[in-house]
């Protein structure tokens, strides 16, 4: 039974790297719709929403499988944390696929644009990225270290955020004409900025997973009892 239950896990864990990885993969090109020939720009398109339609698909295949273990399987306290964890961070990973496809569905605003704030998004997108991989890989390797390393990496993506933000104010003082163009960038960088939220979040689960506490809860997490979650 438990050989079983050993290799249902490595299914699971081998699900979370891929829908992590295809996170990564919309993340990084929805920021390139944002840029180029407006043929390749709108097959790019293309690719972030059915990137994000896989996602959806393997968040139902893993909360089946995370069911089916809770149900059948009785798990032990340190396992259980770690199939909660798992439910939990499939809901954020779906949520930074939709926010991938918000991006994406910018872009045609976006194109024309030629700022320093938009050259910007890119190396915002390449550090959410960075915490996307590094939240998964944590909670594959149980690795509580690095998981607070990605929750205190999030300051980095909130700084772009902020830089981002004061170089279009900076743009709309000199030529107040371009609101509309201001406002498109800055739900672009709002999104990325979501999304390093989202991976925050990630990372807190690891760290269920790992003690049976998050950092944000400063208490144990119990399914149903007066949590909120995310």
């Amino acid at each position: 039974m438990r050989i079983r239950y050993n290799e249902q896990l490595k299914t699971m864990y081998a699900l979370m790297t891929e829908m992590g990885a295809l996170c990564q993969d919309a993340i990084g090109v929805s920021v390139k719709t944002l840029s180029g020939e407006e043929e390749t720009a709108r097959q790019l398109e293309e690719h972030v929403f059915a990137t994000d339609r896989e996602i959806d698909g393997l968040e139902r295949e893993i909360e089946t499988l995370c069911t089916r273990l809770l149900l059948q399987q009785q798990p032990v306290a340190t396992d259980l944390r770690r199939i909660t964890a798992a439910l939990k961070m499939i809901t954020d990973l779906e949520r930074i696929g939709d926010q991938a496809s918000d991006i994406a569905e910018l872009a045609h605003f976006i194109r024309p644009y030629e700022t320093q704030a938009k050259d910007h998004l890119e190396q915002m997108a390449e550090e959410a990225i960075s915490m996307v991989r590094d939240s998964v890989e944590a909670f594959v390797q149980l690795d509580l270290v690095l998981a607070r390393e990605v929750i205190a990496y999030d300051d980095v993506v909130d700084g772009w955020f902020r830089r981002i933000k004061d170089d279009l104010i900076a743009m709309i003082s000199g030529d107040s004409s371009r609101g509309e163009e201001a406002l498109d960038i800055l739900m672009a960088a709002k999104y990325l900025e979501r999304i390093g939220d989202h991976a925050t979040n990630l990372a807190e689960w690891v760290e269920y997973a790992v003690t049976g506490q998050r950092s944000k809860d400063g208490a144990p997490y119990v399914p149903g009892v007066g949590n909120s979650g995310m």
